[in-house]
């Protein structure tokens, strides 16, 4: 379970909180319905789950190649909201699936919550090493 040390509450924080706990259960269902039905994930395109994705198909669809090609977790060193907007930073480490290389990159997730709903999530990672530990 990530930890969840946050600058402050706010029902933003909440809403962002509630989705790693439901990624990490398992509940794509729960994750879901914390987001928008037309929200966007975005991630550098050059990792294998890494680009564009959509709506709540998109959502599925970026979940399943994450997962499928690692096992992580991230831990957050810091979450606060800024406008619209709740920043989290830390780090994601874990296992990649195909071979069995063990990473840690520092990562910061920035995820824009409209009306009580995630509509954007942008994951930004460190590629570099993320690319390494997927090609060792």
């Amino acid at each position: 379970m990530p930890d969840r040390t946050t600058n402050t509450t706010s029902p933003a924080i909440e809403v962002v909180q509630r989705i790693y706990e439901a990624f990490y259960a398992g509940d794509l269902d729960a994750v879901m319905k914390q987001c928008s039905p037309a929200a966007v994930i975005e991630q550098d395109p050059a990792l294998p789950w890494g680009g564009r994705y959509v709506g709540r198909d998109g959502i599925a669809k970026f979940a399943m190649k994450l997962t499928g090609s690692n096992d992580a977790v991230v831990t957050t060193e810091a979450m606060f909201q800024a406008g619209d907007r709740v920043i989290q930073q830390g780090r994601t480490a874990g296992t990649v699936r195909h071979n069995g290389a063990a990473f840690s990159v520092r990562e910061c997730h920035v995820w824009t919550v409209e009306d009580g709903v995630v509509t954007k999530a942008e994951f930004f990672i460190d590629s570099e090493r993320m690319l390494a530990a997927l090609n060792a």
